[in-house]
């Protein structure tokens, strides 16, 4: 006779998606702190929204600007997230935003070793203020960092597309660029068709035009 012990149910497996936010001083000309604001919200709210027993979309947010790099969530599920707005201020301190990340990814308390491949979303309207480089090479030489989805936005004119270019690393990618305030929800919404498309996958690892593993290390 089967026993109780037979039925077990296996947690939902995590999706994390950390996202870097540009919250500097530039970012209040144009309505465009306001639309992020707004964008981000929305975003959230459509991952919340998603219900899967395979998979659990959990997000992380990090902001760089008002004199630091800063998580402002740490991995949570969607559900548990609340946008507060932010307030534009301060110079662009990236490289402290590509360290965040990488320690992040590396730490097994909150991205576990059955975690699906996590996405990282940069979003950035000008040029970083510290020393990025060094960052991001060590974030993309990180197992979890170089496997991951990354996704790319420039917003405006002034924002730096080398940078942009090499946190994607990746030839066949391309940073999408918001010209007006209204762009940037265009992108989120991206953001959110490409993970919600992904957590109902039959394999959520598996991510066009290449397929990745899953992170068993």
């Amino acid at each position: 006779m089967a026993t109780l012990k037979d039925f077990t149910v296996s947690a939902p497996r995590p999706l994390p998606v950390i996202i870097l936010v540009d919250v500097s001083g530039s970012m209040k000309a144009n309505g465009k702190i306001d639309a992020l604001n707004a964008a981000m919200a929305d975003m959230i709210a459509s991952f919340a929204e998603e219900a899967n027993r395979r998979v659990q979309i959990e997000i992380a947010i990090i902001t760089f600007g008002q004199g630091e790099a800063k998580v402002h969530h740490r991995l949570q599920p969607a559900s548990q997230v609340t946008w507060e707005n932010m307030e534009a201020a301060g110079k662009t301190p990236l490289g402290g935003a590509f360290d965040l990340a990488r320690e992040m990814l590396e730490d097994r308390g909150q991205v576990p070793s059955r975690a699906y491949i996590p996405t990282i979303v940069l979003v950035s309207d000008g040029r970083p203020t510290d020393e990025w480089r060094d960052a991001l090479r060590k974030l993309l030489a990180s197992e979890r960092g170089r496997k991951a989805a990354r996704l790319a936005m420039a917003i405006g004119d002034d924002a730096e597309m080398p940078m942009l270019n090499e946190f994607l690393a990746d030839a066949t990618a391309t940073v999408f660029q918001a010209h007006e305030a209204r762009q940037i929800k265009d992108f989120f919404r991206q953001v959110t068709m490409s993970v919600s498309t992904r957590s109902q996958s039959s394999n959520p690892n598996n991510m066009s035009p290449t397929t990745c593993d899953d992170l068993d290390y």
